[in-house]
């Protein structure tokens, strides 16, 4: 029991200093880390460029869309001017929290112990 400890102690703390002194195993992890963050970064992009940029394309391909008015005011300004914002909210906050469970996974990796 008390080896168990000892050893998942040490390779926690080897990868530790694999880590700050950016060893190639240390280089790896952090790569991977970072290639992690970068994709969902990309995917969270993609679905505001869709989102936000594919609203041009529906005004322009159904006119008629774009001249419903509700409550007065054109549909394409009610969009754009208040549904953008909590759309945006949300991809945030998805973000983030998607953002943080990468960094959880590579902390659960870095502190796993050897099998």
């Amino acid at each position: 029991m008390l080896a168990e400890v000892s050893r998942r102690d040490s390779r926690a703390e080897r990868t530790r200093v694999e880590l700050a002194q950016q060893t190639r195993v240390g280089e790896a992890l952090v790569r991977g880390l970072v290639r992690a963050q970068l994709a969902l970064a990309l995917r969270m992009s993609l679905v505001v460029l869709i989102g936000l940029g594919g609203l041009p394309w529906l005004f322009a391909i159904a006119p008629a869309v774009g001249r419903v008015t509700v409550f007065g005011v054109n549909l394409p300004w009610l969009v754009l001017g208040l549904a953008s914002f909590p759309f945006l909210i949300t991809v945030g906050w998805a973000y983030v929290r998607l953002a943080e469970r990468n960094e959880q996974d590579f902390t659960d990796l870095v502190q796993r112990p050897e099998r």
